[in-house]
């Protein structure tokens, strides 16, 4: 019998153990979404009960783990990864500890895999579908879309238009993008014009000076809020277009400053923040929420204006930015043109390159400075293609690509 065998019928015999200890949505949720992210770390706070498996020999368990670790490289194979960390608690902690990041192996596995960053040496290629008519967007990993229709989700996106700003939702799944959801990921809001977006995480980033803002209701003072939400947002970067009333400067001109990132990380020696895990529960996350007299006015919900800032490092280093590649104009084509290298085949104002904007001070050679972090372009009526790589995550690099749906009228 072959290694993906087994560690089938152990996932088997985990869900039919799982139905009996958990209790309400959440342990139905992750089961339901064959397509998305089984998630052990995502779900730690559940209870799972130790079958049989778990008095496995810890040498016998690694050797196993390590093998079909090894062998499955790709999705949806490395789905059978996943089923390994997923059939009880000492399975989840060997196969944690065998695998690596996606800077270190190039290869998505677990959820906490979004939000730390890409690799150095190539990118993670993958795609976003646009739904005109639910207004979302999803994010799959591959080349583009297969035939089947079975590729892998990563992350999804609901627009949600206000009065005077446009939110995009990011969650794990395609069907639940409810804030008080563990499936929540974090946001993306932009300005009244639409000229400038802010990128917020549902979890503080680790070793990374941050502003984290106040969540109070409208319309209910802290002590009738739900306990079940989040109680921060954290600000971890800001994406800006630059003004275009004239249209007279060619395409859209962006920068984003990566409040997460230290400019540091893409020197030699440099490293990027990259948490190990989510948040254990909701629950532990709105028990900081601060508390206010009954007198008191109340806090508007998510208000930009209210901001302190919450330093995680005594020493606060310049932020990271990014900036678009300027495009050359092709006189015979009549258009400005960038190298994509065949990953976009659609002319869009959308398509973009992002470098990083270093000062001339710094010492980083000129080829790091050419090289791409984040391209984005469209290949069909719907359908775009994603690339990122070191030191951006898949949650940063997406929600980057989301400000460039947003309507700007006075950038074009």
């Amino acid at each position: 019998m072959s290694f993906k065998s087994i560690v089938r019928e152990l996932k088997e015999l985990k869900d039919g153990i799982g139905s009996m200890s958990r209790r309400g949505v959440e342990g139905k949720h992750w089961r339901s979404r064959t397509r998305s992210f089984v998630a052990p770390d995502v779900a730690t706070c559940v209870p799972t009960e130790q079958g049989q498996w778990a008095n496995l020999p810890p040498e016998l368990l690694l050797d196993i783990v390590r093998r079909v670790e090894e062998s499955e490289t790709a999705w949806p194979a490395r789905t059978v990864v996943v089923f390994c960390a997923s059939v009880c608690r000492s399975w989840r902690d060997i196969t944690k500890e065998i695998v690596k990041t996606p800077e270190e192996c190039g290869r998505l596995t677990f959820p906490i895999s979004l939000k730390q960053p890409g690799p150095r040496d190539a990118p993670i290629q993958c795609f976003i579908k646009r739904d005109r008519t639910t207004s979302t967007y999803r994010l799959y990993f591959g080349l583009t879309p297969s035939e089947n229709e079975n590729d892998k989700l990563l992350l999804a996106a609901k627009k949600i238009r206000r009065a005077t700003s446009t939110d995009f939702v990011i969650s794990l799944v395609a069907d639940d993008f409810s804030r008080a959801s563990n499936t929540c990921v974090g946001k993306l809001r932009s300005n009244f014009l639409g000229t400038k977006f802010t990128i917020y995480d549902s979890q503080p980033p680790n070793g990374a000076a941050v502003h984290h803002v106040s969540r109070q209701s409208r319309r209910f003072g802290s002590n009738q809020v739900s306990p079940k939400l989040p109680a921060y947002n954290y600000s971890i970067a800001t994406v800006s277009y630059e003004l275009n009333v004239l249209r007279t400067r060619g395409p859209r001109r962006m920068n984003c400053v990566m409040h997460s990132i230290p400019v540091s990380s893409i020197q030699e020696g440099g490293t990027a923040p990259t948490p190990t895990s989510f948040p254990p529960c909701l629950d532990e996350r709105s028990s900081v929420a601060p508390t206010m007299k009954e007198k008191e006015p109340v806090i508007p919900f998510s208000s930009p204006n209210i901001t302190f800032s919450s330093t995680l490092t005594p020493n606060t280093e310049a932020a990271l930015v990014l900036k678009n590649k300027s495009p050359r104009w092709h006189e015979q084509l009549q258009c400005w043109c960038l190298n994509f290298k065949g990953r976009v085949t659609v002319a869009s104002v959308k398509n973009f390159q992002l470098v990083a904007a270093v000062d001339p001070s710094v010492d980083l050679p000129a080829a790091e400075q050419e090289k791409v972090i984040l391209q984005f372009g469209k290949i069909g009526k719907d359908i775009f293609t994603m690339d990122y790589r070191y030191p951006l995550s898949a949650f940063q690099a997406f929600a980057i690509c989301l400000s460039s749906f947003d309507t700007k009228p006075a950038c074009e």
